[in-house]
């Protein structure tokens, strides 16, 4: 019997185990931290043999084959020593990809995945079809692929789980843009990064339609190089500048156009625009109706978390866009900017180039509240460029600061250019928190 070993016991391992279970293969978990109890439940309801802080190095290299949880960096002992023994290390979302034959929308990109992910899964809801969020949302692709099957998955990609995917096939691959961002798992080179979006397009034909930002210098340049190649197979389906006039997007597809005003869209910024632009395209390839496509844009939510207004407390409105854990991610929050800015950032910097965000903080914040363990790259950017700066190493810290800071009619907004992880569990957790203690200012 084949032995499958899982590195990594949360949502994307524990499914993945579940799976491999349910194919009858022989299965062992691991994880290097604690489990938490519903993954421990959910492993042992299944009769799933796992271990917990720590690798029993015998188990692990003994397997046939190894799914590697997409937050485990290639850099780990357990994994270097799998590599020298030729074990193959896949994602779970590769295996997942064996035991369906569902229609898979994929979408990944630096900024605007989760929006945009979440948009398209409202729009084919809304037009009756069968379709379930998987990936980075929701409940993993193998836990669904092997206890609750779906026709269509609209799948959330980071570029580590694209590291990790061989022949898995996407019907639909939309790459929204590329831009520098955890380069800190790429040798902090970006050719390595860019490589990594674009595994999305691998194994695709000419029936699957490839998505993408037409204005995306990154993108552009590569799309080039691999068409000289023949490395793309997909019909390609560019949105950008282009299919925007006088603040109406317009589509002509099949001989129907189809149109919305910009201002009708209830998530506001360029970035935005965009996302729903690619959703629009996703949703043309389905042949969903255009009536149906427009009444789901209109009626979509914004994503928590992201540009999400919490409150107005004496003429200053306070904005939660903790999910911004890149730069280019804060760039167009403080591009949707209309009032001045009192601007939250910092956390566990990924080799950033604070360069891209400089004119506009220069342009429309006035105060900077760093947020962090560490803020000396921070401080040795933005000294002297803006008038008022704090550090603060809480959130309740950072929320107080901004507070004193903002004038009536300002923005506070929490858009941190980095990682959670110094401070926070994850940017869920860094933006509930700010969320909680903007909430307690109103008491």
């Amino acid at each position: 019997m084949k032995k499958i070993v899982v590195l990594g016991g949360g949502e994307s391992g524990t499914g993945a185990a579940i799976l491999a279970k349910r194919a009858g293969l022989d299965v062992f978990l691991s994880d290097a931290s604690a489990i938490k109890p519903q993954y421990k439940e959910m492993l042992d309801s299944r009769e799933i043999r796992w271990e917990e802080n720590g690798h029993t190095e015998e188990e692990i290299l003994s397997a046939d084959e190894i799914i590697k949880s997409p937050g485990i960096p290639d850099k780990v002992a357990i994994i270097q020593q799998a590599k020298e023994k030729g074990i193959p290390i896949i994602s779970e979302i590769e295996f997942a990809g064996r035991y369906t034959r569902s229609k898979m929308i994929c979408i990944t990109g630096s900024n605007g995945k989760t929006t945009t992910t979440t948009l398209i899964h409202h729009i084919f809801r809304e037009a009756g079809l069968d379709a379930s969020l998987a990936g980075n949302i929701g409940k993993s692709l193998a836990f669904q692929v092997a206890e609750e099957p779906h026709a269509i998955y609209i799948v959330e990609l980071s570029s580590f789980q694209l590291d990790n995917m061989y022949d898995f096939h996407a019907h639909t691959s939309i790459l929204l843009n590329i831009t520098p961002d955890h380069l800190d798992r790429y040798d902090y080179k970006i050719e390595n990064y860019k490589n990594s979006k674009f595994r999305i397009t691998q194994n695709q034909n000419p029936v699957d339609g490839f998505i993408y930002w037409i204005d995306d210098p990154l993108i552009n340049q590569e799309i080039e190089y691999r068409f000289i190649r023949g490395q793309i197979g997909a019909t390609i389906c560019p949105f950008g500048d282009k299919d925007i006039d006088d603040g109406v997007i317009n589509y002509d597809m099949s001989g129907t156009v189809f149109s919305i005003p910009i201002e009708e869209l209830p998530i506001k910024g360029k970035h935005n625009v965009y996302n729903s632009m690619a959703a629009i395209l996703a949703a043309k390839l389905e042949h969903i109706k255009d009536e149906v496509i427009y009444r789901a844009l209109v009626s979509f939510q914004p994503v928590e978390h992201r540009l999400e207004p919490v409150a107005e407390i004496n003429q200053v409105h306070y904005i939660n866009d903790s999910k911004a854990t890149n730069v280019n991610s804060c760039f167009y929050a403080l591009e949707s900017m209309k009032t001045p800015v009192v601007l939250i950032l910092g956390g566990t910097d990924k080799g950033n180039d604070y360069t891209e965000i400089e004119s506009l903080v220069k342009e429309k914040v006035h105060a900077l509240v760093f947020l962090g363990v560490d803020n000396s790259k921070l401080h040795a950017f933005f000294d002297r460029k803006v008038a008022s700066i704090a550090d603060a190493t809480s959130m309740k810290e950072a929320v107080e600061k901004a507070t004193v800071f903002a004038r009536p009619g300002d923005t506070v907004l929490l858009s941190p250019c980095c990682a959670s992880f110094d401070l926070f569990k994850n940017y869920e957790d860094r933006g509930k928190q700010f969320k909680e203690y903007v909430h307690q200012l109103e008491s």
